[in-house]
């Protein structure tokens, strides 16, 4: 070992001693997989040094790089030191060390996304549908739509027939568009379990009137029981109406009736971003289309969904505040919230009026 590396139980009990702590899996991401089994940032090492600042907003915080076990770690904590990340280290051995003692359950970074959602389920006796059902009832002619909770890349490259596309984030928003009608029976769809389970989730929190239920296994069942999928973005959620905005406000009510968070002014963010003290990040979770057109400075787009069941692709610091930025209606916001407070996250909310001239006043 050298001084920029941490044995395994170093490391061990970094996860476990609740300080601000930054992981970040370094293996290209076909090795990683589904995160497994750090549960951490996977950042290849070819783009840490160049791109760790943009996960990493402090360079005081500590940093733990893992690798395959081919030493490459070491050699880039070594040249961020040089470069003023004082406090980044390697694990000893990488993931072959850490997985050595084969021990039935490793600590993880965060909760994977499969056990969140799974608790959820078992907490709320979230309703699901096979596949097998979801066609019979399809066949019988019946009133359903399915609504795919992923990204609109991964609902283009493949997804269950007829779906329509609206991310998790953007569900309770779209909502009324998408299903003009109560007797409508609505399944939520993804590749596998975590979105499906809280999109469907969301919406009965919200105390929606359809029946709603999940797809158990989403697209990976739909080829399982040897059914093809369908490609391309057929039928992707469009502008709100201004009747899916009053639907949405007033579901919303019903969603965060229990929940607690402090909304902050655009000053109060970047103060905490500058907090020498305390990491913050500063998360837009509006469509990519919105973010584009005008956001604040200092502030980065974070897919909404995609923070629902994999937050560690995003919030690489354990301990940090997320300020979650949104429109005034605040729906994509504090649906995310409604979710990530129940992973232990400190969340606060700023919403923005993103009108030229408003956001020149406050940017």
């Amino acid at each position: 070992m050298t001084q920029k590396t941490i044995s395994p139980d170093t490391f061990r009990n970094w996860l476990a001693d609740g300080e601000e702590l930054a992981v970040f899996d370094i293996r290209d991401p076909a090795a990683v997989g589904y995160a497994s089994p750090l549960f951490a940032t996977n950042l290849p090492a070819e783009l840490v040094e160049s791109e760790i600042g943009r996960f990493v907003p402090r360079t005081v915080v500590r940093t733990v790089l893992v690798d395959g076990g081919d030493g490459a770690a070491i050699l880039l904590a070594e040249n961020l030191g040089k470069a003023g990340w004082a406090n980044v280290f390697a694990l000893d051995g990488g993931i072959p060390a850490w997985t050595a003692k084969a021990e039935a359950s490793l600590p993880t970074f965060d909760t994977p996304g499969v056990d969140f959602s799974l608790a959820v389920r078992d907490e709320r006796n979230t309703p699901v549908i096979s596949v097998e059902e979801l066609k019979r009832l399809r066949d019988a002619g019946e009133d359903v739509v399915v609504i795919d909770t992923r990204t609109v890349a991964e609902f283009s490259r493949d997804h269950v027939p007829d779906a329509v596309s609206v991310p998790g984030a953007e569900l309770l928003l779209r909502f009324k568009d998408v299903v003009p009608s109560d007797k409508t029976k609505v399944v939520v769809s993804c590749a596998g379990l975590p979105r499906a389970i809280l999109g469907a989730q969301t919406l009965i929190d919200a105390k929606v009137a359809n029946q709603v239920s999940y797809l158990h296994d989403g697209t990976k069942a739909w080829t399982g029981a040897g059914l093809e999928l369908e490609t391309g973005r057929t039928r992707v959620y469009g502008e709100a109406s201004p009747a899916a905005l009053d639907f949405a406000r007033e579901h919303l009510q019903a969603l965060s009736a229990d929940d607690r968070f402090p909304e902050i002014d655009v000053a109060t963010a970047r103060k905490w971003a500058n907090d020498p003290g305390r990491t913050t990040y500063l998360l837009d979770v509006r469509t990519p289309e919105e973010f584009e057109k005008n956001h604040l400075d200092g502030t980065l787009w974070s897919e909404g969904g995609q923070l629902l069941g994999v937050a560690y692709r995003t919030i690489a610091v354990r301990g940090a505040r997320v300020v979650l930025i949104d429109d005034p209606l605040g729906v994509r916001a504090r649906t995310v919230a409604h979710w990530l407070q129940r992973r232990g996250f400190e969340i606060a909310i700023l919403l923005v009026d993103f009108s030229a001239q408003q956001l020149s006043a406050v940017a």
